[in-house]
């Protein structure tokens, strides 16, 4: 990439007034509220009478999906800016997406792992989201040579962790007990919650870059490349660490679906509503990163259930 591309990819911005930002985040805890109901107690309790497939799942997400992608930004070098790595890193490190149980549930996995998958995941993020970004995000400064153009990573522990607590953990409390106390209700609310996240996203995406079609569509090619390649890496990691530790198959469509869609859509608020990247050089490789992978994985999930639905029709 040329480095007129990095500065057409680093020149799109997006500016939101507080109206804007608290209508994103009203939304996006609503549809956190919309993964939590199709959880309930009993679920966790059945895996954890064989929670190996949990710690399997929280290995391939949390700990192998930060550290290779931190590889596979450095193995692109200066293909990409740092911008775009940064972002790469910042997906890998938010939790599970809230599609992923819709995704699971076409591929014939194991929904109730799904679920339990992403509220761990989800619950985990208040700590290791940020954790995840600071840590693999120095690293990558550090490890690229560019710790003298590029200021450390100082994430904002208070102000990320109240974002992360009121978007994910208050909507995941309120989502269990309505699945809990108000069975009926949840189960009336949770396939169409599913499909308006998967709607709302899209729709955040479009409007958020609306002033900067031009530059996001002359630089889409090379982004589209980035996530295809890192979103492939993620779904490939899933399968092979399930595969390694001899889940079953049901199982091992679940960390596939699990570890190739994440809640980029969290990594938009914390680029958007926090002050993370105070103080930093122009930076909209990050966003763009963060804003495609969102779409992406919406794709490659739909793709990933066809191919397992067409390989059970064929071996029937």
């Amino acid at each position: 990439m040329s480095p007129e591309i990095f500065k057409t990819i680093d020149g799109i911005s997006v500016t939101l007034n507080a109206g804007g930002m608290n209508t994103i985040n009203i939304v996006l805890a609503f549809v956190m509220y919309g993964v939590a109901l199709g959880i309930k107690p009993k679920t966790f309790i059945s895996l954890l009478k064989n929670p190996k497939p949990i710690y399997v799942g929280m290995l391939s997400q949390l700990v192998l999906l930060p550290l290779l992608t931190f590889l596979l930004a450095l193995a692109f070098g200066k293909s990409i800016s740092w911008t775009m790595a940064i972002g790469m890193i910042l997906v890998a490190s938010c939790p599970g997406g809230n599609i992923s149980n819709f995704m699971s549930s076409l591929s014939k996995a194991n929904v109730e792992l799904s679920v339990s998958l992403t509220a761990i995941s989800t619950a985990l993020a208040v700590i290791l989201t940020p954790f995840n970004f600071w840590l693999w995000g120095n690293l990558y400064i550090k490890a690229a040579g560019l710790a003298a153009e590029v200021p450390q990573l100082v994430i904002p522990l208070w102000d990320v962790f109240k974002t992360i607590f009121i978007l994910l953990g208050i909507p995941l409390t309120l989502g269990i007990l309505t699945a809990t106390y108000l069975p009926k209700v949840a189960e009336k609310l949770k396939k169409p919650l599913q499909w308006f996240s998967i709607l709302f996203f899209i729709a955040m995406v479009v409007l958020s870059f609306a002033g900067n079609i031009d530059a996001f569509l002359k630089c889409i090619k090379y982004i589209f490349l980035v996530v295809l390649i890192h979103n492939l890496l993620a779904l490939s990691l899933g399968f092979t660490t399930a595969t390694a530790f001899r889940l079953s198959r049901k199982d091992r469509r679940t960390l596939t679906i699990e570890t190739g869609i994440q809640n980029s859509g969290l990594g938009l608020v914390l680029l958007l509503g926090t002050s993370i990247f105070a103080g930093f050089p122009a930076h909209g490789g990050t966003l763009v990163i963060t804003a495609w992978w969102g779409i992406w994985h919406i794709i490659s999930g739909l793709t990933v259930s066809t191919i397992f639905n067409c390989y059970d029709h064929k071996k029937k």
